[in-house]
């Protein structure tokens, strides 16, 4: 599974964009163990978003592992999506806040996983 970030008011939705899609050519997306990096570099202090489940085999599209931008060296990969993705490849959305320490944390049912 891939994981999306975006404000709560876009989903539901027939297909998940970004503006990103548009500028960069692809969608970032985050797996379990780098979600919280995007999160609190690019949303700190938002309490309006969810993370999208999603599942690559039902985008669609190309999900290409790539460094993320800006790159970081040594840094993790992340999965970038090459297009838009159809709601159908979203498995499950969480609720996604900070915690007590203001910094983004893997959602329970995920890091249960």
């Amino acid at each position: 599974m891939i994981l999306h970030i975006t404000p709560r008011d876009s989903w539901p939705a027939a297909e998940i964009t970004a503006a990103s899609l548009e500028s960069e050519g692809f969608m970032h997306c985050s797996d379990p163990g780098t979600v919280h990096l995007p999160a609190n570099r690019l949303f700190a202090g938002r309490t309006d978003l969810v993370l999208l489940e999603i599942d690559p085999a039902l985008v669609g599209v190309p999900v290409r592992w790539e460094p993320g931008v800006p790159a970081i060296e040594n840094g993790p990969w992340f999965p970038h999506v090459y297009g838009p993705i159809p709601a159908k490849a979203v498995v499950a959305v969480h609720d996604f806040v900070p915690g007590p320490t203001g910094e983004f944390e893997l959602p329970e049912p995920l890091a249960k996983r």
